[in-house]
């Protein structure tokens, strides 16, 4: 055995058994999915808090690092469910012992407890599987798809079609880690789920019914495909067809990249740094100047003095305007204000009665009679309807005829044409 080798296990092995936390270890092959559900129960426990109403959150992290190996993911919905690990190592990471911190954190009673999974890698190499086909699952949440009863399903049911010998799960990736977008809270919408299943015999008729043309066709144009083995599937899965991926692994090409040459990491010799001497010359600053300050402030003052010759020197004035002007327009134009003027004055002098809107009107809640309001000094949009038929000015009273023994009396307007008072509804009443 390698001393190297040798030693890094002791190592990890002291570690392990000299931790004053719980520890557990686990084997794991490379190239198949693997799972490790984190119990709440047990760590509600731990933290004396009560399991089905403690909020209890975990944090993992490989030993020794911030955060997890790149290959290893961790999911936990709320604070109320359990915590899975899950991945898939890789060919380099066998033989490796890869040992995670898992901490939980009760929220109500603020107590962590710790947990150590040692995880052991050991190689699959001896049982390859060249064909390898992705399934998109729409109906499933990737925590959903690791529990052990569901995945025995779907692989039952892919094993039903394919026909292998041999058939493994090799991957699982939720569809959010391919750029997929957090479904609506709506309809119990999930978030879709990757699997990948690998077999040692090649792909069955059913599964090469998504590369035919018509069913490309029909996947380009957005409409399912026509697959006769969808109907072993629909009871539990919804499979996403146009998006299956049939890979074998015999016919990739494999592409070597090189790498480039770091080098040795030390500069060449080029000989020694040279700084400026302590003496610099003065810098004249003038012409800089000039060009920033002078010349805009005598642009800026030329325009200046153009525009206000513009505005104030080329003015015609009244009396050049008069000048230019025949005499007749202006006798007309003089004649004219003269009129407007005369006019406006004969307008204020004139006396006439008031329009009925100023008389007196009687309040329309108490009866009481309100003063004239002047024209000049109120809205005539709110002057009320309601006028009175006493104690106005120009009317005239005039007995009538005995009904029953009492007289009556009657009113009349005095009506005014021009100034002069117009007698005729008056004569006439009297005349009755």
């Amino acid at each position: 055995m390698d001393p190297v080798a040798f030693l890094v296990c002791v190592s990890i092995a002291h570690v392990v058994s000299t931790a004053d936390v719980k520890h557990e270890a686990v084997f794991w092959r490379n190239s198949q999915i693997h799972s490790y559900f984190i119990n709440r129960q047990r760590a509600a426990v731990q933290t004396n808090g009560d399991a089905s109403n403690d909020p209890i959150t975990f944090n993992t992290n490989l030993m020794g690092y911030p955060d997890r190996p790149g290959w290893l993911r961790y999911i936990q919905r709320t604070p109320f469910s359990d915590g899975v690990l899950y991945g898939s190592p890789t060919a380099e990471h066998v033989g490796k012992a890869t040992i995670i911190e898992i901490t939980a954190y009760n929220r109500r009673t603020f107590e962590t407890a710790r947990h150590n999974l040692v995880i052991n890698i050991m190689s699959a190499d001896d049982f390859p599987l060249p064909y390898q086909a992705e399934f998109y699952i729409k109906n499933m949440n990737v925590e959903e798809m690791l529990a052990s009863e569901v995945l025995g399903d779907f692989l039952g049911a892919v094993k039903n079609v394919w026909q292998p010998e041999r058939l493994n799960a090799i991957n699982i990736t939720s569809a959010l880690d391919r750029g997929g977008r957090v479904p609506l809270p709506i309809n119990d919408l999930k978030e879709g789920v990757y699997v990948m299943v690998g077999a040692d015999v090649p792909f069955s008729s059913c599964l090469k019914e998504v590369e035919t043309p018509q069913n490309q066709l029909r996947c380009s144009q957005e409409m399912e495909p026509m697959v006769s083995c969808d109907k072993k599937f629909r009871a539990q899965f919804n499979i996403d067809w146009c998006k299956i991926s049939l890979v074998d692994i015999t016919r990739v090409v494999s592409v070597i990249k090189e790498k480039p040459d770091p080098g040795s990491g030390v500069l060449p010799d080029i000989g020694e740094y040279n700084p400026p001497s302590d003496s610099l010359k003065s810098r004249d600053y003038f012409s800089d100047f000039l060009l920033t300050l002078a010349v805009p402030s005598a642009v800026a003052m030329v325009l200046f003095i153009i525009l206000g010759y513009a505005m104030c020197c080329r003015r015609e004035g009244v009396e050049k305007r008069n000048l230019q002007t025949p005499d007749i327009q202006l006798v007309h134009h003089s004649s004219i204000q003269k009129s407007t003027k005369d006019l406006r004055n004969m307008s204020k002098n004139r006396e006439i009665s008031w329009p009925l809107s100023t008389l007196p009107v009687f309040h329309p809640v108490s009866g009481e009679i309100v003063p004239p309001l002047h024209p000049d000094s109120f809205e005539t949009t709110s002057m009320p309807l309601m006028q009175t038929q006493a104690n106005l000015q120009n009317q005239t009273q005039i007995p009538q005829q005995p009904s029953g023994g009492n007289y009556c009396m009657s009113t009349f307007r005095r009506l005014e044409v021009n100034g002069i008072p117009e007698e005729r509804k008056l004569t006439e009443a009297l005349n009755l």
